[in-house]
């Protein structure tokens, strides 16, 4: 047995679990504030629409898919998009103006009143992001920004944030996605769309 990588294994949960204890006594109450604008923007009949780059583009497809698919049990499916998605979209708009308006640009496209963005960001600084949040503000739809590093300049643009307290992008994405499952369960609660176990 490796010494030095058991060493690693053990740092790694050790780390892991002080960002999870850390993040439920700080920010408890921002994750229920963000699963009920959640649960109100689907009871109303909008849609949620998620985005993100690199580790946290693939957590908001995966968070958007619980939410067209299933989470914990059999139900309707939610009104739910990522942008990430569209390939053709985000290379036309890469290509013909900017990597930084691939969001910003299909929120102006997309978007209505009522609907609600939800931005996966561990720095809360990448430029799409920002601009894609900024364009909500100015459009006048909610938004929630998922980030760490103390919320960088996304903290002051979104509507809401769910910080996690730490500058690991390793531990931060690992904590969003359980944050992310937690929110799926209190809209599910919320709209009595699942039985409580």
């Amino acid at each position: 047995m490796d010494t030095k990588i058991q060493r690693k294994i053990i740092d790694n949960f050790n780390e892991h679990r002080s960002v999870l204890d850390q993040t439920l006594s700080e920010i408890n109450k921002d994750i229920e504030n963000a699963g009920l604008l959640m649960s109100q923007t689907i009871e109303s009949g909008n849609k949620i629409l998620w985005l993100g780059n690199g580790g946290s583009c693939a957590d908001a497809q995966h968070l958007s898919a619980e939410f067209t698919g299933r989470f914990r049990s059999e139900r309707a499916p939610l009104n739910s998009i990522c942008l990430t998605a569209d390939t053709s979209v985000i290379t036309c708009i890469g290509n013909d103006y900017s990597f930084d308006d691939i969001f910003s640009r299909q929120i102006e496209a997309l978007v209505k009143k009522g609907d609600l963005v939800i931005a996966l960001s561990t720095s809360g600084n990448s430029c799409n992001v920002i601009k894609a949040l900024e364009k909500c503000k100015e459009l006048n739809i909610n938004s929630i920004c998922l980030s760490g590093n103390q919320g960088g300049l996304a903290k002051q643009i979104a509507n809401q944030n769910i910080i996690v307290p730490s500058r690991s992008t390793a531990r931060i994405q690992e904590i969003q996605i359980l944050i992310g499952h937690i929110l799926i369960e209190i809209v599910e609660i919320n709209l009595q769309l699942c039985e409580e176990t």
